[in-house]
């Protein structure tokens, strides 16, 4: 859990009037390890998507010194600022080619990127480089990161773990004023998305599933667990999710979830093309072909619906995905 500084909060306290500037030196602490920062970094590199764009909106895209770890194209807003920036790797960069940038500062929104047992290094590594290193509290406030790459929620995700995320990364650059007209226009959109969502008035017996990918499209897929992003859109629908595990992505076998009947389905839409379900078409042809999945009723009624891969994780794109999923579900006959 990230730990402020008194001075910190009292920056914090000021909002929403103009916001005084950060007062460095600035000790936080970002899933439990401290970091320390002299001044505003003057270069940043991202690992995730979700941080990038957060940058970007933070109008920091000129800090940006590299980025990694991308699953679907940028933000059309940041298009022209993101080809501006180079590409260390579309998956996870190694250790080696961040270290080149020298950069000021490393974020990520994934623990298993750089962690204890990080795709990339360990924290200590990169303070032995003297480099700090941040990471989302989406990533470990309310969530156990020690017993899978993915984790699991102990409890639901929350937007307001994202919103201080982005406040914090606002007072690392000393750009609070920035970072608060970020926030309360995404507050707004929830609120507009959420108020959507309520007014389905879905029957109580409606239930979803939102499949990530496979491994390999003839075993276990990986679905949300109850308490991961696309949970908590569901509980905003008022519709159950048919996955019960505490796991962000558990895998879940077919048969089970056919069992569940799903009332409806969102497949994961993406670029990447680590499995060959990561294709929205594999995944379609699956479902209609399988003679388990086939039967669902979400598949007979073809009730399957496609959402950016970027969104089912903690992100500003959760919130938008919250009304077009709305949007969507208002053109089924769900009553």
């Amino acid at each position: 859990m990230l730990r402020l500084t008194t001075a910190l909060v009292a920056t914090f306290a000021l909002a929403p009037m103009a916001l005084a500037g950060t007062e460095y030196p600035l000790t936080l602490t970002s899933c439990g390890h401290e970091v320390t920062f002299e001044a505003a970094p003057e270069s940043v590199v991202s690992v995730g998507q979700s941080t990038t764009e957060i940058l970007y909106m933070l109008g920091l895209g000129d800090k940006v010194a590299g980025t990694a770890l991308w699953i679907n194209p940028v933000l059309p807003e940041f298009a022209e600022v993101d080809a501006k920036v180079e590409r260390l790797s579309d998956n996870a960069p190694s250790f080696e080619s961040v270290l080149a940038k020298k950069p000021g500062l490393v974020v990520t929104a994934y623990e298993w990127m750089i962690g204890p047992q990080g795709a990339i290094g360990t924290r200590e590594m990169f303070d032995d480089a003297q480099i700090p290193s941040w990471i989302m509290p989406t990533e470990c406030i309310g969530k156990d990161n020690t017993q899978s790459m993915d984790g699991a929620r102990t409890v639901m995700f929350d937007t307001a773990l994202l919103y201080q995320g982005i406040e914090e990364l606002a007072t690392i650059f000393d750009v609070q004023d920035r970072g608060a007209e970020v926030i309360a226009d995404l507050k707004a959109r929830e609120a507009a998305a959420v108020e959507k969502a309520q007014g389905l008035n879905l029957p109580q017996d409606v239930s979803g599933l939102f499949w990530y990918s496979s491994a390999d499209i003839e075993i276990d897929p990986y679905v949300a667990g109850v308490n991961a992003a696309p949970g908590w859109m569901l509980s905003k629908l008022g519709v159950r999710n048919v996955i019960t595990s505490q796991e962000e992505w558990p895998t879940v076998g077919w048969e089970t979830i056919a069992k569940a009947d799903p009332s409806f389905i969102v497949a994961a839409e993406m670029n990447r093309r680590r499995f060959p379900a990561d294709d929205i078409a594999v995944k379609r042809e699956f479902l209609t072909s399988d003679p388990v999945t086939a039967e669902m009723e979400a598949v007979k009624n073809d009730r399957i619906l496609t959402m950016p891969a970027n969104a089912m994780d903690p992100s500003v794109r959760t919130i938008y995905a919250l009304e077009s999923l709305a949007d969507s579900l208002a053109g089924f006959d769900l009553k």
